[in-house]
C-alpha cells in the first residue's frame, strides 16, 4: 500500500449541496457573531437615544425605553436561545430575534427624531433570516420590511401632503436592495457550508491517511527514521528503535544521533546526505556493546532537492531506511531452504520404494548368511536403511496438516519416567552425564502423549542444547514441574549465549536455521508434534539457579494430563 493509494480525489465545492447537518453546523457557527452584532446595535441605539435626550433634541422617553427593552431582549436571547437553534431557526426563535428587531426598528422609524433614519438597520434582521433560516424566510423578511417602508412612506405622504414620488422610489430601491441582500447572503452561506463540508471530508481523508501510514510504518519489519539537519531523530518506528538500542533497551523515539556513540556511522551517512543533497546507501556496523552488534543496510532519502540558506535546519529532513542484514540473509537462506524442502518432499516419495526393496532384499540375504563378517555388513545395511526411512519420515512430516490431532486411543504415560528413560538413552549415546542434570517434579503424573513422539521432542531439544551449551558440569538441565493451574511443564535449559533477535523471530519456522549444516526442520517438527497433543513448545531467556540461559519448555494442558498413578 502506497500513500498515493490513500489520497482522495479532488472534490468540487459545487458538486453537491450540503446536507442538513452541515447547514446546521454552519448556522451554529454564525449564531454567536450575529448575536454580538445585535448586541452592538442595541447598545449603540440606546446610547444614541440617551444622547438625543440629553441634548434636548427630543423630550420623549418612549424611544429610550424602547431601546432599553431591545437591549434587554437581545441579552436574554443571546444567553437563552442556543438550544432551539439546534433544531433550526423555528418560529419562536425567529419571533424572539428577528421579530423583535423588526418591531424595535419599525418603532424607532415611526418615532424618529432629529431627522434620523433607521431604514438601514433593517439589513440586520434580513441578513439573520437569510443566513440562519431557509431562503424563503429571508425573502419573506425582506418583503415584510419593504411593505413596512412603503406603508410608512404612504402614511407620511397622506398626512403631510408632501411630494411622494421620490420617497416611494427611494423606498422601492431600498426594498430591492434588501431582497438582493437576502439572496446573496443565502448563497454565500450555502457556499460557505459547501466549503466546510469539503474541508471536513478532506481533513477526514488526511487524518485517515496519516493514521494508516503510521500504522504501516510502525508494523514494518525494517527501520524507518526521520532525521533533521541537526542530527535530531524526529520520528523512529519500533523496529528502528530496537536496531539502534543499547544495553539499556531500545532507543527513544526522539534523540540526537551524535549523542549515541555507536550510531556515529549512521550519523556520518545522514550528514553526507544533507551535504550532497543526494540519496546515500551503505552497510554499517553498529556496536553498542560486545554482546549487541547490528549489521545494517542503510538507505537515505533527502526531502529537499536543493539546499537553501533561508530554510531552518529543523525543517530540512532526511528519511533513513534500515534493514537488518542478518535477518535479510536469514530470510534469503530460509527461502532457499524452503525451495529445497519442497524438492526434498518430492524426492522423499521416490526414495521410499527403493528403500523398501533394499530392506526386503537385505532381510532375505540375512536368512542365508552364516559368515559373521557378512552378517555385520548386512546389519549395517539394515541400520542405515532404517535411518534413511526416519529421514524420509521427517521430511514428509513437514507437509502434514498442522495441528493434526492425536489418536483418541493414545495411552497415558508417566511423564517423569518416560523423560528419565529417554534422557538416559541420550546421555549413553552421547557419552555425557556430567553436563546433564535431571530435576523431576511431576511425581506420578501421566500424560496422553505418544512415547516415540515425546522421545523425538526431547532428543531434538537436547541436541540443540548440547550444540550451544558449555562443557561445564550442569550446563544442560532437564526438569519437569506442575504449575499452579494444573499444567505440566517439561523444560530443557542450557547455559548458551542469548539468541539473536532475528533468530528468535523465526525460531519455529520450517527450513530456518542459523547454521548451514542444519535443515531447520527440528524445532518446527517438535512444535507440530506438541500441537497434536494440545501442548505448546516455546522459548524464553531465563535464569536457572541464578545463572542466565536459554530454556525450551513444553506446557501440557490439564485436559491431556492425569495426576493419578
Amino acid at each position: 500500500m502506497t500513500p498515493s493509494a490513500l489520497t482522495s480525489p479532488p472534490l468540487d465545492p459545487t458538486a453537491e449541496s450540503p446536507d442538513a447537518a452541515t447547514l446546521q453546523r454552519s448556522a451554529e457557527r454564525f449564531w454567536p457573531t450575529l448575536m454580538r452584532a445585535r448586541l452592538a446595535v442595541a447598545g449603540v441605539l440606546l446610547a444614541l437615544q440617551g444622547l438625543i435626550l440629553l441634548l434636548g433634541t427630543s423630550t420623549s422617553l418612549l424611544s429610550v425605553g424602547l431601546c432599553a427593552a431591545h437591549l434587554a431582549a437581545v441579552l436574554v436571547a443571546s444567553h437563552r436561545l442556543h438550544p432551539p437553534l439546534r433544531h433550526g431557526l423555528g418560529h419562536v426563535p425567529w419571533a424572539l430575534t428577528v421579530g423583535v428587531d423588526m418591531l424595535v426598528f419599525a418603532g424607532l422609524q415611526v418615532l424618529q427624531h432629529g431627522g434620523l433614519n433607521y431604514t438601514l438597520l433593517f439589513a440586520l434582521p434580513v441578513l439573520m433570516s437569510a443566513i440562519l433560516g431557509p431562503q424563503q424566510r429571508g425573502l419573506a423578511t425582506a418583503a415584510m420590511v419593504t411593505l413596512f417602508m412603503l406603508g410608512e412612506a404612504a402614511w407620511s405622504t397622506w398626512f403631510t401632503d408632501t411630494e411622494s414620488t421620490s420617497r416611494l422610489f427611494q423606498t422601492a430601491i431600498t426594498g430591492t436592495g434588501f431582497f438582493l441582500v437576502a439572496l446573496l447572503a443565502r448563497q454565500l452561506a450555502l457556499r460557505l457550508a459547501r466549503e466546510e463540508a469539503v474541508s471536513e471530508r478532506s481533513q477526514l481523508a488526511a487524518r485517515t491517511q496519516v493514521v494508516v501510514n503510521e500504522l504501516i510504518i510502525d508494523t514494518m519489519s525494517g527501520g524507518v527514521l526521520v532525521v533533521d539537519a541537526r542530527g535530531m531523530v524526529r520520528t523512529a518506528n519500533p523496529a528502528a528503535r530496537h536496531m539502534l538500542g543499547d544495553e539499556h533497551g531500545p532507543a527513544p523515539s526522539l534523540f540526537l544521533l551524535g549523542e549515541r556513540p555507536h550510531c556515529s556511522p549512521l550519523s556520518e551517512l545522514v550528514h553526507a546526505t544533507f551535504e550532497r543533497q543526494t540519496a546515500q546507501q551503505a552497510e554499517v556496523l553498529l556496536e553498542a556493546h560486545p554482546g549487541h552488534r547490528q549489521r545494517l543496510r542503510v538507505r537515505t532519502r533527502p526531502t529537499a532537492s536543493t539546499p537553501s540558506q533561508e530554510v531552518d535546519e529543523s525543517t530540512r529532513l532526511c528519511v533513513v531506511f534500515l534493514e537488518d542484514l542478518h535477518e535479510l540473509e536469514a530470510r534469503v537462506r530460509t527461502e532457499k531452504l524452503a525451495g529445497m524442502g519442497r524438492m526434498s518432499v518430492a524426492v522423499a516419495h521416490e526414495i521410499r520404494n527403493p528403500l523398501s526393496a533394499i530392506a526386503q532384499a537385505n532381510e532375505l540375504l540375512l536368512e542365508d548368511m552364516q559368515d559373521p563378517q557378512h552378517l555385520r555388513l548386512a546389519q549395517m545395511v539394515a541400520n542405515h536403511t532404517q535411518r534413511l526411512n526416519r529421514i524420509v519420515d521427517d521430511v514428509l512430516n513437514v507437509v502434514r496438516v498442522p495441528g493434526q490431532p492425536a489418536p483418541t486411543d493414545t495411552p497415558a504415560i508417566g511423564l517423569d519416567a518416560s523423560v528419565r528413560l529417554h534422557l538416559d538413552e541420550w546421555c549413553t549415546q552421547h557419552a555425557t552425564t556430567r553436563r546433564v542434570t535431571w530435576q523431576p517434579g511431576c511425581g506420578a503424573a501421566r500424560v496422553c502423549f505418544d512415547t516415540e513422539h515425546l522421545r523425538r521432542v526431547l532428543v531434538n531439544l537436547l541436541d540443540n542444547a548440547s550444540r550451544y551449551a558449555s562443557q561445564a558440569a550442569g550446563a544442560i538441565r532437564v526438569g519437569t514441574r506442575t504449575e499452579t493451574d494444573g499444567q505440566l511443564t517439561l523444560s530443557v535449559w542450557s547455559d548458551g549465549a542469548p539468541l539473536e533477535p532475528s533468530v528468535k523471530r523465526h525460531l519455529f519456522e520450517p527450513f530456518f536455521s542459523s547454521e548451514s549444516r542444519s535443515s531447520g526442520m527440528g524445532l518446527y517438527l517438535c512444535r507440530e508434534l506438541c500441537d497434536r497433543y494440545q501442548a505448546r513448545l516455546d522459548y524464553r531467556r531465563v535464569a536457572n539457579q541464578g545463572q542466565p540461559g536459554n530454556e525450551f519448555f513444553v506446557t501440557i494442558p490439564p485436559a491431556m494430563a492425569d495426576s493419578a498413578p
